[in-house]
């Protein structure tokens, strides 16, 4: 599906990360599995990763992006009317952590609910705030994207262990004065779940009795490298934008060499790529803000920069968002 907007003018307006205090690197995974930080680094670009603490759940990871972005906002939790926390590692299947976070907030009158998108899903669930808070359905949400992905990996296992991190980022979306968002494009492909897969997961029964992560990396890569550059394009054609326009180019960070092959073919300058895998591995729904975050503080973000966003992953899922950045320039 690809769209762009029709209704009221809808932006960012709050943005919030978290990250876990340990950070794990290449050479302490070198002690676990037949790797060495200079293979990870060859082929990834991933020199560290965080990892949570065994205590900590999705919740422990939204909640401090969360406060922050409520607070750069200007937005206080009671005010919210809708939640979506994109993440495939929630505190449980139900109740989602989505009204958990409602709870802990506390945002006692927030509609709230979790996404399941893969990687894809910060895109996704900012997708469907725009399209609640344009149609006037909800004035302000907060959208969170995040993962424990540490604790449904094997860590034996040299092909997952290596990419993958924790960590969480947080958005305020409202009514904007003038332009934000632009248009998204989203899809999926069913037909290429079973090369990223969690056995056991869910109503399915699957043979595998671990209940770990299993992915084939070479058919990932392949969607991927594809799929970045077919979503940005399509997306950009459709609100009339070209590449020249991109000031800056938030993909999804699951691993340099898909990234600069995606900045390649796009023909995007190195200069206004956001890159951060290499401090945080792939962390599922929360790259893309964590790397949102990176460019905000390195004064990449400014009012009237536009801003190309794209992820993807298990589903396969895929998906892009456009916009222009805006400093609070919310509808009073």
């Amino acid at each position: 599906m690809i769209g762009r907007p029709n209704g009221a003018p809808v932006s960012i307006t709050g943005l919030g990360t978290y990250a876990p205090d340990r950070v794990v690197t290449n050479d302490e995974l070198a002690e676990l599995v037949d790797t060495s930080d200079e293979w990870i680094t060859e082929r990834t670009g991933i020199k560290e990763r965080r990892i949570a603490a065994p205590e900590q759940a999705m919740t422990d990871l939204a909640l401090p992006a969360a406060r922050i972005a409520l607070e750069r906002a200007g937005v206080k939790p009671t005010e919210l009317d809708l939640i979506i926390v994109a993440t495939v590692t929630p505190d449980m299947m139900f109740p989602t952590t989505g009204s958990l976070l409602g709870d802990l907030l506390p945002a006692p009158d927030a509609a709230a609910y979790d996404l399941l998108a893969g990687c894809t899903g910060f895109v996704y669930a900012l997708a469907q705030a725009h399209a609640m808070v344009s149609a006037g359905l909800a004035e302000k949400a907060l959208v969170v994207g995040g993962d424990v992905l540490s604790k449904i990996l094997d860590w034996t296992d040299r092909s997952t262990i290596v990419l993958f991190g924790d960590g969480a980022g947080a958005v305020v979306v409202e009514r904007v004065e003038d332009v934000g968002f632009l248009g998204f494009e989203l899809g999926a492909d069913g037909g290429g779940g079973q090369h990223l897969w969690l056995p056991g997961s869910g109503s399915r029964t699957f043979a595998d009795p671990d209940r770990l992560v299993k992915m084939n990396g070479r058919e990932v890569f392949k969607f991927a490298t594809r799929v970045m550059v077919s979503s940005a394009e399509a997306l950009l054609d459709e609100v009339g934008r070209t590449i020249d326009d991109v000031d800056v180019y938030v993909p999804h960070q699951a691993n340099t060499r898909i990234i600069d092959y995606a900045a390649r073919k796009l023909g995007i300058p190195e200069d206004r790529v956001v890159v951060n895998v290499d401090k945080y591995g792939n962390t599922s729904s929360g790259s893309i803000p964590l790397a949102l975050a990176d460019a905000e503080a390195e004064g990449r973000l400014t009012p009237g920069s536009t801003v190309l966003m794209t992820g993807m992953g298990a589903g396969l899922t895929w998906g892009s968002a456009l916009m222009e950045w805006t400093a609070n320039g919310r509808v009073q």
